[in-house]
């Protein structure tokens, strides 16, 4: 392969995230070869299947003419040009300017109220739009700092506070003192049934050995507490608009619960609570069935408290419940 063009721009900085236009000869020992393995060793940052892909999508000329079969022979001479563009992982660190609803800032960290619906670190699935590519943007040091200053995480679909350290002093401090338990989080949550007004679950989480993208109460998992505490309970009919089928539905129990983490597992709350056999209401993922108008899990994060990291001030957070947990939370104290 002989490069007649090449961009100048290395892999794995800010401007590769862009496409990227490479020019190529057929050389006598090319000659014969699939296309998509001819453009290989031209574009060594790009996996095959990633150029198989553009060559789908009409991203590659051979002398001028669009291709879109990746097994197509290539011959001595021939002159191929291929349009690179990045791949979903390549845009994972890239800064995008997003509305980020702070809740306290200074020049060591930030409070944030993460909304139901944002992913907080890129992952397969959700390379864009976080709130990590948020962070980049929102201050020039996010790029300097491990997952841009993100110290502990919420389920995409879980709303409420987070703490981000903006400094790598303030990231190792907050890191130790979640590591320590000393970062008070707790959370409200919409269950099934009525649990008893007050019970600890401490058992240990690791990965579902029958479902990878589930997590587990398991002996060999790492120890977990939560506190758990009822607030409210009271029944509730599914509504489907048929009076006449509603009316004739039995009721069903759900509860409004205070989850105090003592340890911050994945998925811990939603663990315990379901081991336990109260689900979070509308938590397909760990049996939770859709009620009181919420479909999304019905799990906020509301408090959240800590000792500044380089003042050593207490500080302490409170994020009322979004609107559809704040619904379905009067929904059920009218059926207390």
């Amino acid at each position: 392969m002989d490069d007649d063009v090449l961009a100048s721009t290395p892999a794995g900085v800010a401007g590769a995230a862009k496409p990227q236009e490479r020019v190529f000869t057929v050389d006598k020992a090319a000659h014969g070869q699939r296309l998509d393995v001819f453009l290989v060793p031209g574009s060594p940052e790009f996996s095959r299947s990633h150029l198989k892909a553009l060559i789908e999508d009409g991203c590659v000329e051979v002398d001028g003419k669009p291709q879109t079969q990746p097994s197509r022979k290539v011959a001595q001479g021939q002159r191929v040009r291929v349009v690179l563009k990045p791949t979903a992982q390549s845009q994972a660190f890239v800064a995008e300017a997003m509305d980020i609803p702070v809740v306290f800032e200074d020049e060591h960290l930030m409070v944030v109220n993460k909304p139901a619906g944002w992913v907080v670190h890129p992952a397969a699935g959700n390379w864009t739009g976080t709130l990590m590519n948020g962070l980049l943007a929102h201050h020039a040091g996010a790029a300097e700092l491990p997952r841009a200053g993100i110290v502990h995480r919420l389920d995409k679909d879980t709303s409420g506070l987070m703490v981000v350290g903006k400094t790598l002093v303030a990231v190792t401090a907050l890191s130790r003192a979640i590591a320590a338990r000393e970062v008070s989080r707790k959370y409200l949550a919409l269950v099934h049934g009525v649990p008893p007004a007050s019970f600890t679950v401490e058992s240990s989480i690791g990965r579902d050995p029958t479902a990878r993208v589930r997590m587990a109460v398991v002996p060999s998992g790492k120890p977990a507490k939560t506190d758990v505490q009822r607030l409210i309970d009271g029944e509730w009919t599914i509504q489907t608009g048929d009076a006449r089928a509603d009316a004739a539905r039995p009721a069903r129990a759900y509860s409004g619960v205070l989850c105090t983490l003592h340890t911050g597992r994945t998925h811990q709350i939603r663990v315990h609570l379901s081991s336990r056999r109260y689900p979070l209401v509308a938590d397909a993922v760990y049996g939770g069935a859709q009620a009181l108008g919420m479909t999304r899990q019905a799990l906020h994060a509301t408090r959240l408290a800590f000792k500044h990291p380089v003042t050593g001030e207490a500080l302490s957070f409170e994020a009322p419940l979004p609107d559809d947990m704040a619904q379905a939370w009067e929904t059920l104290a009218a059926g207390a």
